[in-house]
């Protein structure tokens, strides 16, 4: 909301998503070629690879925990791609295109949203937190204002800044025996959550401020016409 003061009417909406496309992810038992022969346990990031990126979170935790491996899948664009930690553990696998995102997905064991605190990062919304979601994957993600609220707040998202944490939520998320409890409360979460459902708030909101201004116009009208004939 970072324009919020620029106008009287300015509404926040967070990322949607399209759900039966990331819900494929808890069916799909087959891995694509490149991710077949990375062991487990995997933690998968997909998107942009930029400034945004904490490189420094990712390189300290796979250092520190060897047999853990990263899947990154995406272009890396607008940093030196020298700068990225270069560890037996870590895999990058390229763009891929979005159909072809839920079979990554569903051979992860937990998804990440590794993003550093910055100016760039400061009024983001990342659309793959639902996706995550819906796939069925838990979540380790940097303090980003809108995961920590709602999904941190919820318990449906871990939150971990500093390796350390990082490493301690997934330690517990791996030792995990029974996440149906989980799940249960991230589908009645995201049960209304839809681009269809997005756009139609969007165009009612439309709708009323429309026809807010046809009322203001009439009375306006009506107004003018009693002056004149005054």
């Amino acid at each position: 909301m970072k324009k919020k003061h620029r106008h009287s009417s300015i509404y926040s909406f967070p990322s949607s998503i399209d759900k039966a496309h990331f819900q494929q992810a808890r069916n799909i038992k087959n891995d694509p070629k490149d991710q077949q022969s990375i062991p487990h346990p995997r933690f998968g990031f997909y998107g942009v690879v930029d400034e945004r990126f904490d490189i420094d979170l990712i390189d300290k935790v796979a250092t520190q925990q060897t047999d853990w491996h990263f899947i990154i899948i995406g272009p890396v664009v607008k940093i030196d791609p020298e700068t990225l930690p270069k560890k037996l553990n870590i895999h990058y696998l390229g763009g891929k295109s979005y159909q072809e995102l839920p079979t990554y997905l569903s051979g992860w064991d937990i998804a990440i949203i590794p993003f550093a605190l910055n100016e760039s990062t400061k009024f983001i919304s990342p659309t793959k937190t639902p996706e995550y979601l819906s796939a069925g994957k838990p979540v380790i993600s940097s303090s980003i204002r809108d995961v920590v609220n709602p999904y941190g707040e919820k318990e449906l998202v871990h939150i971990a800044d500093t390796p350390e944490d990082f490493i301690k939520s997934a330690q517990t998320l791996l030792a995990a025996t029974n996440r149906q409890s989980w799940l249960s409360k991230v589908d009645e979460f995201l049960k209304e959550n839809s681009w269809d459902n997005t756009w139609n708030q969007m165009m009612q909101l439309i709708q009323d401020k429309l026809a807010q201004k046809t009322q203001e116009n009439h009375n306006y009208n009506l107004n003018l016409k009693e002056n004149i004939y005054v």
